[in-house]
C-alpha cells in the first residue's frame, strides 16, 4: 500500500499587501487548486487500484454473460483501462464530492494560520481524503468515507474559528457548497459564550457592534429593495410581459425610454432658461382672461407666458435694464457678469440637442448590442425551461406572475422555432410576393392621397388669421384623422398578406405608417417655414409656430385617447358579440409610430416652446396608464406568439435616424437661414438667430487678451464647417466600428462553437482508440492459446453542447 501523498495549497504571499488575506472567491486560483486536487488523488487511485476493484469485476462477470444473454446489442462492457481514463477526465471528477472542497479550504485557512507562525497539519498525514470520482452514490453510503468527511470538517472548523468574522464569512461564501452546509459550518464556527475571550465591557462593546453591522446591512437591504420599488411601473411591466409576452413589452418600454428623454431635458431647458427669464420677467404685456379654449389652442392666456419664444428678452438678466443703446439692446452695467439671454437661449438648445444625440447613439448602440450579440438561440429552450426560476420568490402573486412570464417565453421560442422549421413551397412564395406588391402599391396610393389632402388643406389654412384660433384647429384636426384612417386602412390590407412571420407583419406596418408620417411632418414644416412665415411678417411667427405644434400635440393626444377608449372598447364589442371572435390584438406598429410622431412634434418646437417636453412627460404619463388599463380589457395576447428580441433596437433607430435627424435639420434651418422676427424673443434684432454667437464673439475680442483663445475655439470650431464634418464622419465610424465589432463576435461565437463540436468528437475518437490499444495489450498478455473475443466499441456520441458522451 503506497503511503498517501501531502496536498499542499501553494498560495504566494503578496509582498505588499502582507497583511491581507486572499480571496476565496478568486477563480483562477480555485482552478488551479481544483486541478491538482484531480491530479494529485488520480495519481494515488493509479498507484493504489482500490476503487476499480470492485467495477473489474462487475466487468468480467458482466463481459462472460454479455453474448449469451443480449447479443451483440448488449450493454458495452469497458477494459479497467479504459474505466481507469475515464475515471481521470476532468469532467467526471469536478464537483462530485463534497470531502474535497473541504480538503481545499482546509488548507487555505491553514495557509494563512502558517504565515501567522501557526503549526500547520497536512490533510496529506490524515486517513486519504475520498477523491470526486465515478463512485459518487457509492461514496455517500461509505462509512469510511463519512468518516473522512466528518474528520476533515472537524479540522475545518477548528480553523474557521481562529479567523476574524469578516474573514471566516467571506471564505464561507466563496465555498461551492449548498446553504445548509455553509449555515452548519457557521454554526459550529463560532465559539462558544463561555469560551469567548472577551468578558465585561469588550464582551457587551463587541455585541453592540455585531448588532450595528447586522442594523446597518439591514438598513442597506431596505435601502435596495425601497430603491427597486422606485423603478417607475417596475410590476406593471412585469404584468404586461407576463400576460402578453415581449412583443407588447416593447411598447411600454419604448415610453419608458422616450420619457426618460424629455425628464433628461427638463432640468437643462429649466434651469438654464425658464428659471432664470422667470427670475427677472419683462414688462407685463396686454393679457385676456382665461376661457379654457387655451388647454387646446395654445393662445390666449398663454401667448405671453414662459411657455413661448416670445416672451423671452433679448437683455441681461443680472440687473436692470438701462436706456437701449443704437441696436436696441440693453446695454450692461459695468463691473457686472451679464447674462446674455440670446446667447444663452442659443446655447441651451444647441447643448439640449447634443445630450439627446448622444444619448440616443449610447441607447442604440447599447441596445444593438444587446440583441445582435449572440448569433443562434440553440439551447436556449433547455436554459430557459431549466435556469431561468428565481427561488427567491416567496410571494404567491410574484410566483404566478414569474410563471406566466416563463410560460410566454417558452411559447414565443417554440413558435420561433415551428417558424423555422415549416418552409413555403416555390409557388407558395410566388403567390405571398404577388400580394404583397399589390398590398405594397394600394398603401402607397394611400400615402399619397393622405399627402396630397394634407398639402391642400394647409395651403387653404395659409391666409387664416393669427387670432382666429379655432379655425387653426383644423388643420391638426385634419392631419390626425388622417393618420388615424390611414393606419386602420394599413391594418386591413394587411390582413390580406397573411404572412408567416409576425415579426415581418409588424415591420412591414412600421415601414408604412413611417413613410405615411415622415412624409405629412416634411410636408407640415414647409407649411410653417415656407408659407407661413412670410406671411406674418411684422408679428412674431415663432409664437404662431409654437402654438402650431402645441395645437399638434393636443390633437394626437386626444385622438389616442379616443382610440384606446372608445375604439378599442367598440372593436372587441364588435368582436365578441357579433363575430363570435376573440378580443382584438395590441396594434404594436401603429402605437409605436404614435409614441415616435409625438416625440418629432416636440423635437420640432423645443426651439418656439421651451416648456413642450413637461408637456410630452404628462402625455406619456397619462398615456401609459390609459393604453394598460385599454390592454387589459379590451386586447389579448398575440395569437401567434413571437420573441420580440430586436424590436427596441428598431425602435430607437427609428427614432434617431428619421424622427431627430430629420427635427435637427428644421431647427438648423431655422436658425441659420430663417430671420427672426423683429419684435419678440431673444433674436429679435438680429439677421439670424446663430448671429447671437458671433455678436458675443465680437463683444470678447474687445474685452481684453485674457479670452482670446474663446474667439479663435469659436471661429475654428463652431464656424467652420471642416470640423463639423469631422465630427459627423467621427460619429459614423464609432457607429461603423460598433456593428463591425458585433459582427465579428457574433462569427467567433459561431466558430466557438464549432471548435466545442470538434472537440466532443475528437474525445470520441480518442476514447475509442484508447479502448482498442489496451485490447491488444491484453490479447499479447493472454497468449495466443486463450484468445480474448473483444468487445464492441464504446458507443459515443457528441451532445449539442459539444461535450463527449460515453455509453
Amino acid at each position: 500500500m503506497a503511503q498517501p501523498l501531502p496536498f499542499v495549497l501553494d498560495v504566494p504571499a503578496e509582498v505588499e499587501n502582507a497583511d491581507l488575506d486572499p480571496s476565496p472567491c478568486d477563480e483562477s486560483e480555485v482552478h488551479d487548486s481544483f486541478h491538482r486536487l484531480i491530479q494529485e488523488q488520480s495519481l494515488r487511485a493509479a498507484q493504489e487500484g482500490l476503487e476499480l476493484q470492485e467495477r473489474q469485476a462487475a466487468a468480467t462477470a458482466a463481459g462472460s454473460g454479455s453474448q449469451n444473454l443480449l447479443g451483440p446489442e448488449g450493454p458495452v462492457v469497458h477494459s479497467t483501462a479504459t474505466l481507469q481514463i475515464l475515471a481521470s477526465m476532468p469532467s467526471r471528477t469536478i464537483g462530485r464530492s463534497r470531502g474535497a472542497i473541504i480538503s481545499q479550504y482546509y488548507n487555505r485557512t491553514a495557509q494563512r494560520r502558517w504565515r501567522r507562525g501557526s503549526s500547520r497539519p497536512l490533510l496529506g498525514d490524515l486517513v486519504p481524503s475520498a477523491r470526486p470520482s465515478l463512485r459518487l452514490r457509492d461514496l455517500e453510503v461509505d462509512s469510511s468515507a463519512q468518516e473522512e468527511e466528518a474528520e476533515k470538517r472537524s479540522l475545518l472548523v477548528q480553523e474557521l474559528q481562529g479567523l476574524s468574522g469578516t474573514q471566516r464569512d467571506q471564505l464561507l461564501r466563496g465555498m461551492p457548497l449548498s446553504l445548509a452546509e455553509k449555515r452548519s459550518l457557521r454554526e459550529k464556527s463560532r465559539a462558544p459564550r463561555g469560551r469567548r475571550g472577551r468578558t465585561g465591557i469588550s464582551a457587551c462593546c463587541g455585541q453592540l457592534g455585531d448588532s450595528f453591522i447586522l442594523a446597518w446591512h439591514s438598513l442597506g437591504l431596505a435601502l435596495l429593495a425601497g430603491l427597486q420599488a422606485l423603478v417607475p411601473w417596475r410590476d406593471a411591466l412585469k404584468q404586461i410581459g407576463g400576460q402578453f409576452g415581449s412583443s407588447v413589452l416593447c411598447y411600454f418600454l419604448f415610453l419608458k425610454t422616450l420619457l426618460g428623454l424629455n425628464l433628461l431635458l427638463l432640468p437643462l431647458l429649466l434651469g438654464l432658461l425658464v428659471g432664470v427669464q422667470a427670475a427677472f420677467p419683462p414688462p407685463p404685456a396686454a393679457t385676456s382672461t382665461f376661457t379654457g379654449l387655451e388647454l387646446l389652442t395654445g393662445g390666449g392666456r398663454f401667448t405671453h407666458t414662459l411657455m413661448y419664444y416670445g416672451y423671452y428678452s433679448n437683455a441681461t438678466l443680472n440687473q436692470p435694464c438701462e436706456a437701449p443703446g443704437d441696436a436696441g439692446q440693453c446695454a450692461p452695467r459695468a463691473g457686472s457678469l451679464p447674462y446674455n439671454m440670446p446667447l444663452a437661449y442659443l446655447f441651451t438648445m444647441g447643448a439640449a440637442f447634443f445630450v439627446t444625440c448622444i444619448t440616443l447613439v449610447y441607447s442604440m448602440s447599447r441596445s444593438f448590442g444587446e440583441s445582435y450579440r449572440v448569433g443562434s438561440t440553440s439551447g436556449v429552450h433547455a436554459l430557459t425551461v431549466f435556469c431561468s426560476w428565481d427561488h427567491k420568490v416567496t410571494q404567491r402573486r410574484a410566483s404566478r406572475l414569474q410563471h406566466d412570464t416563463l410560460r410566454t417565453r417558452l411559447k414565443e421560442l417554440l413558435a420561433e422555432w415551428q417558424l423555422r422549421q415549416s418552409p413555403r413551397s416555390t409557388c407558395g412564395k410566388l403567390r405571398r410576393t404577388c400580394v404583397l406588391g399589390l398590398v405594397w402599391l394600394l398603401c402607397l396610393g394611400a400615402t399619397l392621397g393622405c399627402c396630397v389632402a394634407v398639402l391642400v388643406f394647409s395651403e387653404a389654412q395659409t391666409w387664416v388669421a393669427e387670432d382666429q384660433e379655432v379655425a387653426l384647429l383644423a388643420l391638426p384636426l385634419v392631419v390626425s384623422l388622417l393618420n388615424l384612417g390611414a393606419s386602420y386602412l394599413f391594418r386591413g390590407l394587411a390582413a390580406l398578406e397573411r404572412l408567416d412571420s409576425p415579426l415581418l407583419e409588424v415591420y412591414v406596418a412600421v415601414c408604412r405608417n413611417l413613410i405615411l408620417k415622415m412624409t405629412v411632418l416634411g410636408i407640415l414644416c414647409y407649411h410653417w417655414l415656407g408659407r407661413r412665415v412670410p406671411t406674418l411678417q411684422g408679428r412674431c411667427w415663432e409664437n404662431f409656430v409654437g402654438q402650431e405644434l402645441y395645437r399638434f400635440i393636443v390633437t394626437d393626444l386626444a385622438f389616442t385617447l379616443l382610440d384606446s377608449l372608445l375604439g378599442e372598447l367598440v372593436w372587441r364589442l364588435i368582436s365578441e358579440k357579433r363575430l363570435s371572435r376573440r378580443k382584438p390584438e395590441f396594434d404594436i406598429a401603429r402605437n409605436v409610430l404614435d409614441l415616435i410622431y409625438g416625440q418629432t412634434l416636440i423635437w420640432l418646437g423645443v426651439l418656439f416652446s421651451p416648456l413642450l417636453p413637461a408637456v410630452q412627460v404628462l402625455k406619456l404619463l397619462l398615456l401609459f396608464y390609459v393604453k394598460k388599463a385599454s390592454l387589459l380589457a379590451n386586447c389579448q395576447a398575440p395569437r401567434r406568439p413571437w420573441l420580440a428580441c430586436r424590436m427596441n433596437t428598431v425602435f430607437c433607430t427609428l427614432l434617431c435616424f428619421p424622427s431627430f435627424l430629420g427635427a435637427a435639420i428644421f431647427l438648423c434651418y431655422a436658425v441659420w437661414q430663417v430671420r427672426p422676427s423683429g419684435t419678440c424673443g431673444p433674436f429679435r434684432t438680429l439677421a439670424s438667430m446663430y448671429e447671437a454667437g458671433t455678436v458675443w464673439v465680437h463683444h470678447l475680442e474687445r474685452a481684453g487678451p485674457g479670452v482670446s483663445w474663446l474667439p479663435w475655439a469659436h471661429r475654428y470650431l463652431v464656424e467652420n464647417t471642416s470640423f463639423l464634418f469631422l465630427l459627423s464622419a467621427l460619429l459614423l465610424a464609432v457607429i461603423y466600428l460598433n456593428i463591425q465589432v458585433v459582427k465579428g463576435q457574433r462569427k467567433v461565437i459561431c466558430l466557438l462553437k464549432e471548435q466545442i463540436f470538434n472537440e466532443g468528437e475528437d474525445k470520441i475518437f480518442l476514447i475509442n482508440k484508447l479502448h482498442s490499444i489496451y485490447e491488444k495489450k491484453e490479447r499479447r498478455a493472454a497468449g495466443a492459446e486463450e484468445p480474448v473475443s473483444p468487445g464492441p466499441l464504446p458507443v459515443a456520441r457528441a451532445t449539442p453542447a459539444g461535450m463527449a458522451s460515453v455509453s
